[in-house]
């Protein structure tokens, strides 16, 4: 069957009501952009660049707060630290592979500079996973313009999932991964907010994969499906991007990037040694201008209310991965090597003999 996204295999992940778009850019004012780079000559490339840009292009004159989490600490996203320190997001926020995250975020403060007439100190947040069983990656195939073409794509609206921008080479649970994304509107006593995720998936073993709590991967084997290894892979890892235009406090933010372990849990993503797996909310509820002379407003939704925001994170999460897997075609790419696509008629047959998806109502 053609690839799909998880709920069209009658799949349906937790019970609040997705956005419009089931997409991280069902928060107002969210837009993403993928730059993916695919051939064979003068070196195998199968990789790219995903951008996500905050408050549409104005995220540099109007911050927002945001918190990041690490799961496991073996990879690399800039930026963090005065995240950590300020509690402020001021830039856009690229994902792309381990070997061009300076390029990446040098293009971005060249971007910033050149293109949006920026002024000052640049820090912008670049993550990294690792393509390189199927990009060649020691080739370097991004350039600033493939960056630059990324956000001049980004646009609200449907997010293409797969084999596309940073997740590109990506393999996630033995099976082809990539980019994937989801959204929830979340109900509390202050009012209706929308909580969105887009992850880059490449982590994780296929004994381990679950969808809805249904041991899929072990029900699909090597015999069944070839592993895409040919020799045992040393780690792998996630990049997990939470956005909200709920008014949320920086600790809030921190609080929220931790619930993202939530959704990768069930899943089937245990943290392993060699697995980089960082995760950052941001949320837009309130302005910062970067202007401001003054005290500023602040609104700040109570802790007691963020537990349907901690629900929705792990929602939109394992959703995010599960569409990351489900979009994701077969690839074969460096020296030959092939990930092969999780197999979706396959999925539903298993999901159905356990009572699942629509073959199980």
């Amino acid at each position: 069957m053609t690839r799909s996204r998880i709920r069209d295999l009658g799949v349906r992940i937790g019970d609040l009501p997705t956005g419009e778009f089931n997409a991280i850019t069902d928060v107002p004012g969210v837009l993403v952009g993928h730059m993916t780079v695919v051939r064979q000559e003068p070196r195998v490339a199968r990789t790219g660049v995903t951008v996500i840009l905050p408050r549409e292009r104005r995220i540099r004159e109007d911050h927002a707060f945001a918190g990041f989490h690490r799961f496991n600490g073996n990879g690399e996203m800039t930026g963090l630290l005065w995240i950590e320190e300020a509690g402020l997001l001021g830039s856009t926020i690229a994902l792309t592979n381990t070997h061009q995250v300076g390029v990446v975020r040098d293009a971005l403060v060249r971007h910033a500079i050149e293109v949006e007439g920026g002024r000052g100190w640049q820090l912008p947040v670049v993550g990294e996973t690792y393509d390189g069983w199927l990009n060649d990656i020691a080739a370097f195939h991004i350039g600033y313009e493939d960056v630059f073409q990324a956000i001049q794509a980004a646009s609200s609206g449907p997010v293409a999932e797969g084999n596309v921008g940073g997740g590109t080479g990506m393999i996630c649970h033995d099976f082809k991964g990539g980019i994937g994304t989801s959204s929830r509107l979340v109900d509390c006593a202050s009012g209706r907010y929308t909580l969105g995720a887009l992850v880059q998936s490449n982590y994780g073993t296929r004994s381990q994969l679950r969808v809805d709590g249904v041991p899929v991967g072990r029900e699909i084997g090597f015999d069944e499906v070839p592993s895409p290894w040919t020799e045992p892979p040393s780690g792998g890892s996630i990049l997990i991007i939470l956005a909200t235009d709920a008014p949320l406090l920086p600790i809030q933010c921190r609080r929220l990037a931790q619930r993202g372990a939530v959704g990768l849990a069930r899943v089937g993503g245990v943290g392993h040694n060699g697995s980089g797996d960082l995760f950052l909310a941001f949320a837009t509820g309130n302005d910062i201008l970067a202007s401001a002379s003054g005290p500023v407003q602040l609104g700040m939704l109570p802790h007691s209310e963020l537990d349907a925001f901690f629900e929705a994170a792990g929602d939109v999460v394992e959703e995010s991965i599960l569409n990351a897997l489900a979009a994701a075609d077969s690839m074969t790419g460096f020296k030959g090597r092939t990930a092969y696509a999780l197999p979706l008629e396959r999925v539903k047959e298993v999901m159905a003999r356990y009572g699942r998806g629509d073959g199980g109502q």
